[in-house]
C-alpha cells in the first residue's frame, strides 16, 4: 500500500517523517514522504540548523505525483506537526487532490499542539486550524490527552471525561479516534501506567502499558510520530481496531523500552526495528 506522509524532517534522530516513514516501510509500505521542515535535528535541543519550507512545495510536489498518474495508488494520507497556518492549508488542498484521484483514500491525523506538563508550542492560532479546518476532513485522528482537552474543551481527569471528548471529535468528522499518552484517575494499575483508547464510534478499546521514565529527558521526542505510523499501518492491514490498537502498544512501548535501557535521547529504530513487525510483548485491549 502506498502511504503519502506530508511531516517534518530531521536530519539526526527520529521525529515528523524521518520517525514515521521507516517503521511505515518496515511494515511492508510504499511510502512518498513530503518534508515540510528541515533541520538537523529536533527542537527539544533548543538549538538546530534549518528551516521551514514553503508550503507552496507541498502544491508543486502532490501535482508532481499527479502528473505521474500515481495518486490512484494512494491508500492514505498521513500528516502531522504543522509548523504554519498556511502549511495545515496545503495539506488539506493535498488530501482533497488525492481523494478526487482514491476517493477511498484514509486521511490519518496526528494533531500535534502539545503535551501535558510542556503546554503548548505551536503557533497560536494552530489549534483553531486543526479544529476547524483539518479535523472535519480527517477519517482518523491521534491526538494525545492534552491535545484532546485543547481540541474539546474538556478537561480530561477519568475514562468517562475521555469518553465524552471522543463523541465530540466523531462527532465533528473523524469516523476513528485514537488518544494517547492517557492518564486517568480511574485506572486499576497498581504500577506507573500509561494508556490508548481507540473508538471508532460504535467500539471502544483501552489500553495500558507501563510507564517509562528517561534520564535527563524530559519527554522523547518522535514517540507520537511513531505510534500513530505504526496505528495507521495496522489498522490499514487489518481493519481492526482492537487489532491495531494491541500491536501498536506492543511496538511502542517495546521500542521505548530498548530506547530506554540504552539511555538514549533518540529513538533507537533502526536498532529495535524488528519489534515494529513482531514485537515480543502482548498486551490486550479491554472493551469499555
Amino acid at each position: 500500500m502506498s502511504v503519502l506522509s506530508i511531516q517534518s524532517h530531521v536530519v539526526y534522530g527520529h521525529a515528523g517523517n524521518s520517525a514515521a516513514v521507516f517503521p511505515l516501510q518496515r511494515l511492508g509500505h510504499e511510502v512518498w514522504a513530503i518534508n515540510t521542515v528541515e533541520f538537523s535535528n529536533h527542537t527539544g535541543y533548543k538549538a538546530w540548523r534549518g528551516e521551514a519550507l514553503n508550503p507552496a512545495l507541498i502544491e508543486d510536489l502532490v501535482l508532481g505525483l499527479e502528473e505521474r498518474d500515481v495518486l490512484k495508488q494512494c491508500k492514505a494520507v498521513l500528516s502531522g506537526y504543522l509548523g504554519d497556518p498556511i502549511t495545515g492549508r496545503a495539506i488539506i488542498a493535498a488530501v482533497k487532490k488525492v481523494r478526487s484521484h482514491a476517493p477511498e483514500v484514509i486521511y490519518c491525523c496526528d494533531p500535534v499542539m502539545g503535551d501535558v506538563g510542556r503546554g503548548f508550542f505551536v503557533k497560536p492560532e494552530i489549534p483553531g486550524v486543526f479544529k476547524d479546518e483539518v479535523i472535519p476532513l480527517a477519517d482518523i485522528i491521534t491526538p494525545n490527552q492534552f491535545e484532546l482537552n485543547a481540541l474539546t474543551g474538556i478537561t480530561i481527569e477519568s475514562l468517562e471525561d475521555a469518553l465524552e471528548a471522543v463523541k465530540l471529535l466523531h462527532a465533528a468528522g473523524p469516523r476513528i479516534v485514537l488518544v494517547t499518552s492517557l492518564k486517568t484517575t480511574d485506572t486499576s494499575s497498581e504500577e506507573p501506567a500509561i494508556g490508548m483508547l481507540a473508538s471508532n464510534g460504535k467500539e471502544v478499546y483501552r489500553i495500558s502499558t507501563p510507564e517509562l521514565y528517561f534520564e535527563n529527558v524530559s519527554f522523547m521526542a518522535g514517540s507520537g510520530d511513531l505510534c500513530t505510523a505504526v496505528f495507521l499501518s495496522r489498522y490499514l492491514e487489518s481493519d481492526s481496531l482492537k487489532h491495531a490498537l494491541e500491536l501498536t502498544a506492543a511496538s511502542v512501548f517495546e521500542i521505548m523500552e530498548i530506547t530506554q535501557k540504552a539511555k538514549s535521547r533518540e529513538l533507537l529504530l533502526i536498532a529495535a526495528q524488528d519489534k515494529l513487525v513482531s514485537p515480543s510483548y502482548s498486551f490486550r485491549a479491554a472493551k469499555v
